[in-house]
């Protein structure tokens, strides 16, 4: 029988939560361009207008990949002056095993900050352990599965204070056509349940449930479904037990152009200003 590797602790659940809050655009006006050069080095520009403030924010990124030598560099420039970096080294060490350096810099505020992390896959094992080195904060997480069964949990640990300060748990199962997934995050305290349910090639419906433990809240409730209109459209809606609805359209108006309309409808309050409105436009070489 074939091992895979199973997926992240932080994709444990992902195809529902993808469902769920993906390819909605409330709120603003998003734009992002994406081109190529002949060289291989990739460059992204990303714009948002928040429609309520009317702030609009941008920021330029630049990847370069060495395939062959397993090296990614990352650069990006925000348009509040924050400088993010990116070092990936995959495969170079061992087999299966991942380092990334990422860094930040804002100087107006003389804020920096430097995180180092390492991912190890093999056949039914996937562990992320990341250090954050000027807040030496330091967490793990690892994801075992077998046949689709996944069981998962992290820890982060404070290194200044010397204890524990976060702890999580999640276990799962996915299959061709479904996946479910239990997630306790919070310190055990927050619990979740989600499915995805790919109906057809056309339909895909998902659902998710949760409660806070430490407020004893009721529990809240989302479903959402997608369907597939055609090769290049597709549409999504959703209702929470709150009675927000979520509705989005996302047509590819042609190869490398996308554009993405989203609303927000609260139909407990429907006479008031209480509904938002959002647009994504992507272009790409």
């Amino acid at each position: 029988m074939q091992m895979v590797v199973p997926v992240a602790f932080n994709d444990i659940g992902k195809p529902a939560k993808d469902l769920l809050s993906k390819d909605y655009p409330i709120g603003g006006v998003k734009l992002e361009v994406k081109t190529t050069a002949p060289n291989g080095v990739t460059f992204k520009i990303n714009g948002q207008r928040d429609n309520k403030s009317g702030i609009i924010v941008g920021d330029l990124e630049t990847k370069y990949a060495n395939r062959a030598k397993g090296i990614t560099f990352t650069e990006a420039w925000t348009t509040s002056n924050h400088l993010n970096g990116k070092i990936e080294l995959e495969n170079n060490l061992a087999k299966g095993l991942k380092l990334e350096l990422l860094t930040s810099l804002l100087p107006s505020l003389n804020e920096k900050g430097a995180k180092i992390n390492a991912t190890y896959k093999q056949p039914n094992v996937h562990t992320v352990a990341t250090f954050d080195v000027f807040k030496t904060h330091f967490s793990v997480n690892s994801v075992v599965g077998k046949e689709g069964f996944l069981a998962g949990g992290e820890v982060a640990y404070d290194v200044l204070k010397g204890k524990i300060s976060r702890y999580n748990a999640a276990v799962g199962y996915s299959a061709a056509e479904y996946a479910v997934a239990v997630h306790a995050t919070n310190n055990l305290s927050n619990f979740s349940a989600s499915y995805y349910h790919r109906v057809n090639s056309d339909l895909e419906a998902s659902g998710k449930a949760a409660w806070d433990a430490k407020t004893n809240s009721a529990v809240s409730l989302e479903v959402g479904a997608k369907l597939k209109l055609d090769k290049t459209t597709f549409v999504k809606g959703k209702i929470s037990n709150s009675g927000v609805l979520g509705v989005a359209y996302t047509q590819e108006l042609r190869r490398g152009v996308k554009v993405n309309l989203g609303a927000s409808i609260d139909t407990s309050r429907l006479n008031e200003n209480a509904h938002k409105l959002g647009a994504s436009f992507t272009l790409e070489n």
